[in-house]
């Protein structure tokens, strides 16, 4: 596969394009800030960093209902029951533009039944000595209404020294194939409201609604600050006893098309975007 390296300063980044338009690395001097992947990865679940599109997370038994007509997916993930992450993930990207700081992927999709509807889709990914800011933008290229969703997958370094802290109104509990089943307060995993230790012995793979758009880690002196553009859902993967941890910024809640919490719907020939920046210091 074709690595994309880019530099800024001390910071340096590389991206497996082929590998569902992903970053493999993310550091300044010898500090990762995003869990390096191996050498050999092929697989976006062993990557740094990877877009979520056309939907976030689950769609239950890949089956829902859209402008009166039902729609089947298939289960993209081994054997769990749901449809996952959407089709970007899974799919090579091609590289439009590559500079020392920045490169343009892109994505297309002609439709079929993996997701219906024909859509473009670009990662910007810039890279500055202080921050990382990647932007998706997803466009639908076909002829009817799309439902739309945006999300970033990153995995933070996890040790008993990480502090994590954001502000939200509420995170959904799960049942045990980790759909959303009811809404109970931002703290039930957690007093996330200030800096909170992330390490545990249990799993949290959980959506919080009403997220202010801003997140901090600190990783010992090293302080990372997460701020996104478009997304009012935070969710939250921390496996037990792991190394590593997700905050993923996403348009939606998980099996959104099959409740009552609506995703974008786009038009054709019209697009949605998501931002996520990453900053850090202490370094």
């Amino acid at each position: 596969m074709t690595r994309l390296d880019l530099r800024a300063g001390a910071a340096t980044a590389s991206i497996l394009p082929e590998l569902g338009g992903a970053l493999t690395a993310l550091r300044v001097a010898a500090t990762d800030l995003l869990r390096p992947a191996a050498e050999d990865v092929t697989d976006p679940l062993g990557s740094s960093c990877f877009p979520l599109l056309p939907y976030a997370n689950r769609i239950a038994d890949g089956r829902f209902v859209f402008a009166g007509e039902q729609y089947r997916l298939p289960r993209n993930f081994g054997d769990h029951p749901h449809s996952l992450h959407g089709l970007g993930w899974q799919q090579p990207w091609s590289i439009e533009t590559h500079q020392d700081n920045e490169a343009l992927l892109a994505h297309r999709h002609d439709g079929n039944d993996d997701w219906p509807w024909s859509y473009h889709a670009t990662q910007h990914i810039r890279l500055f000595p202080d921050r990382i800011v990647l932007t998706l933008m997803l466009t639908n290229s076909g002829k009817t209404p799309m439902p739309a969703g945006l999300g970033f997958h990153p995995y933070f370094p996890l040790d008993d020294a990480t502090r994590l802290s954001f502000q939200a109104d509420a995170v959904w509990l799960a049942d045990d194939t980790l759909l959303p089943v009811s809404r109970a307060p931002a703290d039930a995993f957690g007093d996330w409201s200030s800096p909170c230790a992330v390490r545990g012995t249990t799993l949290i793979d959980n959506c919080y609604a009403g997220w202010s758009g801003a997140a901090a880690i600190e990783q010992g002196p090293v302080r990372l600050s997460l701020t996104s553009g478009g997304a009012d859902w935070l969710h939250l993967y921390r496996p037990p006893n792991e190394t590593f941890f997700c905050v993923e910024p996403v348009t939606h809640m998980p099996d959104a098309l099959n409740r009552d919490a609506p995703m974008t719907i786009l038009a054709p020939g019209e697009s949605a975007a998501l931002t996520m920046s990453l900053g850090w210091s202490g370094i």
